[in-house]
């Protein structure tokens, strides 16, 4: 399984309007992620969970596409991230969380303007 973080993003409203210009102002991303630590018996196929480790990722990221490249973002809150906690006690693997998605799968692209209601851009894949 592939489940490495790979969010992207695209400079124009990614609705179906014709915008040519760049108008993407800033980025927020609030992430909570759940990973159990496993080994496999390759003979039988048992899993055994080893360790249940929570973290969660939040990003608030200001753009200024007219900036040039390697300028053009800043970010502006959540400097320093909470660290992964490992859990005293494991909690049990769903069954889901062994198929996929993946996270990268089960993401949504909300636009959310500065006037109008959100838009779903990209709905998750599952």
């Amino acid at each position: 399984m592939n489940d490495n973080f790979c969010p992207s993003v695209t400079w124009s409203v990614p609705t179906s309007t014709t915008s040519v210009s760049p108008l993407l102002s800033s980025i927020q991303r609030d992430q909570h992620f759940t990973t159990w630590l496993v080994a496999m018996n390759e003979a039988s196929a048992e899993i055994v969970l080893l360790r249940t480790i929570r973290w969660r990722m939040q990003l608030a990221i200001e753009v200024d596409p007219k900036k040039p490249l390697g300028q053009r973002a800043r970010l502006m809150d959540h400097l320093a991230q909470e660290q992964p906690e490992i859990l005293t006690t494991n909690e049990p693997i769903p069954p889901n969380a062994l198929v996929k998605p993946n996270a990268n799968d089960a993401q949504v692209l909300i636009w959310r303007p500065k006037r109008g209601k959100p838009v779903v851009v990209i709905p998750p894949k599952y």
